[in-house]
């Protein structure tokens, strides 16, 4: 297994785990408050924290929808043009992709540290980690799209999807 292969399959596995645990969190969240309102019960907090696990499900998800070629794309142009082109279509819009979840990877960040000034009115978390979930979506997103660039030019992919062999 070689080097791109392996944090390939790290990358996967670390934004799957994120993923899960959004997931869980949000089902928790929602389950509780579906007990909660049953019997009277209702807990406030359990609405902001379903936003906020929303959220990180789908910064992580971003980027593993990107590298499964999941993520909503227009393929019909692409997919018609003849010879090399559809290659180059797809690496530049890898390329465009990570250079702008890289450029804003910095005024995400800024966004970040407003948190800190802030903290949600019904569970009391500090907004700093509800607004880290727009800096985890932009940098999985980099992160994917820069194994995608690197992958079609090692000529590892050819830029459609990250599937191994069994999943195809």
């Amino acid at each position: 297994m070689n080097k791109l292969s392996r944090l390939s399959t790290l990358f996967r596995t670390l934004a799957r785990i994120g993923a899960g645990l959004s997931f869980f969190v949000l089902i928790c969240a929602v389950l509780l408050q579906v007990w909660g309102r049953s019997f009277g019960a209702s807990f406030v907090w359990t609405e902001e924290l379903t936003r906020f696990a929303l959220l990180y499900l789908v910064a992580f998800g971003a980027g593993l929808s990107f590298r499964s070629g999941d993520m909503v794309n227009v393929d019909v142009i692409a997919d018609n043009l003849p010879g090399r082109l559809p290659w180059i279509m797809r690496l530049a819009s890898a390329l465009i992709t990570f250079g702008l979840a890289a450029w804003l990877l910095l005024p995400a960040w800024k966004y970040v540290a407003i948190g800190k000034l802030q903290t949600s009115p019904a569970m009391g978390v500090r907004m700093t980690w509800v607004h880290l979930s727009v800096w985890v979506l932009l940098a999985v997103l980099a992160v994917a799209a820069l194994m995608r660039v690197i992958g079609m030019l090692t000529g590892a992919e050819d830029g459609t999807a990250d599937k191994k062999p069994e999943e195809a």
